[in-house]
Parts: C-alpha cells; structure tokens; sequence
C-alpha cells in the first residue's frame, strides 16, 4: 500500500481538516501539540496529559478522566487527529462557550473567578506571553474585585458581546 493510501484510510479520509482553518489557528494548534506532546514522539498519550495537566496545576487527575479524554480520539491522536477533533468541537460551538470552557479548565470548582496572579502567572509564562503592558492593558479594561479575582464569565460576555451583562 501506498504511503497516500494509508495516510487517507488512518485519518478516515475525512475531508481535508487543515482547510477548516485559517494557517495561523493551525501555526497555533501545532504549538499546542507540541506543549502537550511532552516526550516529542508525535503523538499524545496518557502520560503526555497527565504532564500537561501538572504543568497546568492539576495534579490530582483522575486516570479515568484522562483515558476518557483519549476514548474521544478514533486511534493514536497525532497532530492530524488532534486537529480533527477540534475542528468537531468548534464546528457549530458558539464562540462564548468555547472561550468559557477554556477559561472553566483553569476553575474546577466553577466559581467563574480565578486569581489575578494566576492569571498573570498563566499568560505571561504559557505560549503566546503576555508582556507587562499587555497585561496592564488586560488588567485595566477588566480590573479584579477587591479580592483580586478576575470575573472570567463577564470577561468573555464583553469579548464576545462587546458590552457587560447588567447592562443589557
């Protein structure tokens, strides 16, 4: 068999998945494979997530969920497969859903707050950095309570909807 040929049949020869988005989301996605993809052999596995979820903070991961998360996958997932399944999941999700849902990741108790150091912490040390004056920017246009924390649920109302929730 040809190397085309297996290469349609592992991805289910699904129409091409790299045409559902933009170069620069798929430059994104690479970049987040390559995070999650902690022993660099191309794809991720059960060890891979459980240290990106250390890495995230979250070290108390229950195997169950993690061999879930890996059930949603049709085989080993590789950057293609990885690609795909995001593309199933964005395909039809309303964008302030999605943004909350990675927000939620970081807030397993659903307060729908998250400190503002760790906030800090997270986006000026993960991927795409924050640099001071983008996070004084940040910090400025959606300012923490008295307690420091950053109401993430108001935060992703205004980005999506432009305004805030009691004003509507």
């Amino acid at each position: 068999m040809s190397p085309k040929k297996a290469k349609k049949r592992a991805d289910g020869g699904s129409s091409n998945v790299f045409s559902m988005f933009e170069q620069a989301q798929i430059q994104e996605f690479k970049e987040a494979f390559t995070i999650m993809d902690q022993n660099r052999d191309g794809f991720i596995d059960k060890n891979d997530l459980r240290d990106t979820f250390a890495a995230l903070g979250r070290l108390n991961v229950k195997q169950e969920e993690i061999d879930d998360m890996l059930k949603e996958a049709p085989g080993p997932v590789n950057f293609t497969v990885f690609l795909t399944m995001f593309g199933e999941k964005l395909k039809g999700a309303d964008p302030e859903e999605t943004i909350l849902n990675a927000f939620k990741v970081f807030d397993p108790e659903g307060t729908g707050t998250l400190k503002k150091d760790y906030v800090t912490e997270m986006l000026t040390t993960q991927a795409d950095r924050f640099s001071p004056e983008e996070m004084e920017q940040m910090f400025a246009a959606f300012p923490p309570d008295v307690a420091g924390n950053l109401d993430y649920k108001n935060l992703v109302h205004i980005i999506t909807h432009g305004e805030e929730k009691d004003q509507e």
